[in-house]
C-alpha cells in the first residue's frame, strides 16, 4: 500500500497492494460526506453482442447481495436520510452515496456491498430484462434523446462509442447470467476501481473502510484494449411522422478530454450555444424565433471528441435553422470574438466552475475525473487561470480547425414530408 498526501485542496492518495486506488478531499466545514466507487469500463469496453450490458450491471446490483435484500439496499441509506444512487457512462460506471458524516460506515458497507457481492440470480436478470426494455422505449419516446443516439450511432460508426448506454432490445433480450458474470469479473477489477470521498472525514478512516472490503479483491480476466474510433460526417434524414417537431443534430469532430487547449474549446463551446447570452440561444430563439430549445455542447472522451449542436423546430424552419447555425461557424472562423463578449464567456466558466465546487458531491466526482483523464489534481487557481488564459485568436483558430464543411455530420429527424438537405448546403 502506498499514500502520497498533495497541498492542493488537501486531496490525500493511497493505493492498495491489488491496485484499488483511494482518494478523498476533507472539507472540515461541512457535516456530510459524498463517497463514490468508480469503475473504469463503460459501455465503449463492450463487445456489439454485449452492448448494454454495462448498464444492466449498474441496475442488476440493487436487486440483492449476499448480506442485503433490494429493500435493505434501498432502505438502508434512505433511513438515515441519505441519497444513495448510480450511473453508467461511455467510460465509466459510478456507485455513490451521500450522508452525514456520522454514517460514513453504513453508508459505505451498503457500497462495497453493491459492488462486491451482487448474487445475479436469473430469475432476478429475467425481470430486470423487462424494466431496461422499457427504459429502452421510454428513451425512445423522447425524439431529443433519439436524434442524439441517431447521430452518435453515424457519428461514430462501427465503435462502441457509438452504441447506446442501454444496449438495444435485441442485445438485452439475451443477456443471461453467465455473459453478467463474465463481463462484471473483467470490468469490476481491481485495477479498475477508484474509490474517491469528500467531506468531513478523515483520509485513514476511508482507508481503514476500503481495506477492509476490498484488499482481497483479486484481478479479473483483462478487458481488451480500447480502439480509438474514426468520425463520420454523415448527413441523415430519419422520418417519424407522429412528431410535431422537427429535432436536429449537428456536430462536428473535437479534441478529447486531456487536450491541451480544452479550455478553449470550452470558451468556444459557451460562446456559441453554452448559455442563455450565447450566439444560438439569442440568434435563433430571441431574434428569430425559430427554436425554444437550441444549444452546444461538448462530448470529449479519452481519445476524441465531438461539439453538437441541437435544436428542435418547425419543418418550415429547419433550413433556417441549419443555416443560422452555420453563420454562426463562419462568424467565429472568419472574425475575432470581441473583449465583451469573450470576457463574458470566460467569467460563465469560472462561476459555473466555482459553484460546482461547492458541494460534497461535486468534488468527490471531481476528484475521480482528474484522477481518471489527467492522473493530477488541479487547483482552483490554475483552473482560472487556465480560463482566463484563453484569447480571442485561440477561439478562432479552433473554429477554423472545428467547422469544416467536410467534416461537419447532420442528423434530422421529424415528420420530414419533403424536406431535403444535402451536404452542398453545409458550407461555412
Amino acid at each position: 500500500m502506498t499514500t502520497s498526501f498533495s497541498p492542493v485542496r488537501d486531496i490525500e492518495f493511497t493505493t492498495l497492494s491489488n491496485g484499488v486506488r483511494i482518494i478523498t478531499e476533507a472539507m472540515p466545514h461541512v457535516r456530510s460526506v459524498s463517497v463514490g466507487v468508480w469503475i473504469g469500463a463503460g459501455s465503449r469496453r463492450e463487445t456489439p453482442e454485449r452492448n448494454g450490458i454495462s448498464h444492466f450491471i449498474e441496475h442488476m446490483v440493487f436487486k440483492g447481495t449476499h448480506r442485503r435484500s433490494a429493500e435493505d439496499i434501498a432502505r438502508s441509506v434512505d433511513s438515515i436520510g441519505g441519497n444513495l444512487d448510480a450511473f453508467t457512462a461511455k467510460e465509466l460506471v459510478c456507485f455513490n452515496t451521500k450522508v452525514l458524516d456520522q454514517h460514513l460506515s453504513l453508508a459505505f458497507d451498503v457500497l462495497a456491498d453493491l459492488v462486491l457481492d451482487p448474487l445475479f440470480r436469473e430469475e432476478d436478470i429475467e425481470k430486470e430484462k423487462g424494466v431496461i426494455l422499457e427504459e429502452i422505449k421510454m428513451e425512445a419516446d423522447s425524439p431529443d434523446y433519439l436524434v442524439h443516439e441517431i447521430f452518435s450511432s453515424y457519428f461514430w460508426k462501427d465503435h462502441p462509442l457509438g452504441k447506446p448506454i442501454l444496449g438495444t432490445r435485441e442485445t438485452v433480450k439475451k443477456f443471461d447470467r453467465d455473459a453478467v458474470l463474465e463481463y462484471y469479473r473483467a470490468a469490476y477489477a481491481p485495477s479498475s476501481l477508484l474509490v474517491t470521498a469528500a467531506g468531513n472525514l478523515t483520509h485513514d478512516r476511508l482507508v481503514a473502510l476500503v481495506r477492509e472490503r476490498f484488499e482481497n479483491l483479486t484481478p479479473g480476466t483483462p478487458m481488451p484494449p480500447e480502439v480509438a474510433p474514426s468520425t463520420h460526417a454523415r448527413i441523415a434524414l430519419r422520418n417519424k411522422k407522429s412528431l410535431e417537431q422537427v429535432h436536429l443534430c449537428l456536430g462536428v469532430p473535437s479534441y478529447p478530454l486531456p487536450h491541451q487547449e480544452r479550455f478553449a474549446c470550452y470558451v468556444l463551446n459557451t460562446l456559441l450555444g453554452g448559455g442563455m447570452s450565447s450566439r444560438l440561444f439569442q440568434n435563433i430563439r430571441e431574434r428569430q424565433g425559430l427554436a425554444y430549445a437550441v444549444f452546444s455542447e461538448l462530448n470529449p472522451y479519452r481519445d476524441t471528441g465531438c461539439l453538437s449542436i441541437y435544436a428542435g423546430t418547425s419543418i418550415e424552419s429547419a433550413r433556417r435553422v441549419v443555416e443560422s447555425i452555420l453563420k454562426e461557424f463562419r462568424q467565429l472562423k472568419g472574425d475575432p470574438v470581441g473583449e465583451e463578449e469573450l470576457r463574458r464567456a470566460k467569467d460563465h466558466l469560472k462561476g459555473s466552475l466555482m459553484l460546482s465546487l461547492e458541494s460534497t458531491a461535486s468534488r468527490m466526482s471531481n476528484l475521480a475525473r482528474q484522477e481518471m483523464y489527467f492522473a493530477r489534481f488541479f487547483t482552483l487557481d490554475e483552473l482560472v487561470e487556465s480560463i482566463e488564459s484563453v484569447t480571442a485568436a485561440d477561439v478562432q483558430r479552433i473554429a477554423q480547425t472545428f467547422f469544416d464543411p467536410k467534416q461537419i455530420a447532420l442528423t434530422v429527424l421529424g415528420n420530414l414530408e419533403n424536406f431535403r438537405i444535402g451536404r452542398e448546403d453545409l458550407v461555412c
